[in-house]
């Protein structure tokens, strides 16, 4: 045999071998329930999935007004009742009102010094009192438990009081 008769008949083997293999993976993929695609490999699933309808553009018109109409009747209740319009300006004094007040506070103060009524003097203020803090140290609290134990180690206890026996 020829070198060229040896490779048609290993080609015809390894043909044989490629269906069998193929057949194999076929029956593999419709126990996982792929479509067999042949001797091609088997693509990842995607996990984009295709839409399978288009929505008319007349639906989505439809869905638009309608959410349009519930935005509406939201925002109208949660409006507060104010009256529509400018807002009232602001109010001002006029020059003869201002007049007729300092006019009556000048005829009330002299009316108040002919009648020697005193003002009250003012009251200064009194100096704001530096209060202990309320939570002492750790430490604090430890040297004065320390201390009173020493006091009350170093003096001793009072013997029993005589008791009156009459």
């Amino acid at each position: 045999m020829s070198d060229i008769e040896t490779l048609q008949m290993a080609l015809i083997g390894y043909e044989a071998e490629r269906q069998k293999i193929e057949a194999t993976m076929a029956g593999i993929r419709s126990q996982l329930g792929l479509r067999s695609k042949g001797a091609s490999p088997a693509k990842t699933p995607t996990t984009e999935a295709k839409p399978k309808h288009k929505m008319s553009a007349a639906g989505r018109a439809r869905i638009a007004e309608a959410q349009r109409k519930r935005w509406a009747a939201a925002k109208k209740q949660s409006e507060p009742s104010a009256p529509e319009g400018a807002p009232k300006p602001k109010r001002r004094l006029s020059k003869a009102g201002k007049a007729a007040i300092v006019a009556t506070l000048k005829k009330r103060w002299a009316a108040k010094k002919a009648a020697g009524v005193k003002t009250a003097p003012v009251v200064a203020k009194k100096a704001a009192v530096k209060k202990a803090p309320v939570k002492a140290s750790w430490k604090a609290v430890k040297k004065v438990a320390a201390k009173r134990s020493q006091k009350a180690a170093a003096t001793p206890a009072p013997a029993t009081s005589p008791v009156a026996t009459e």
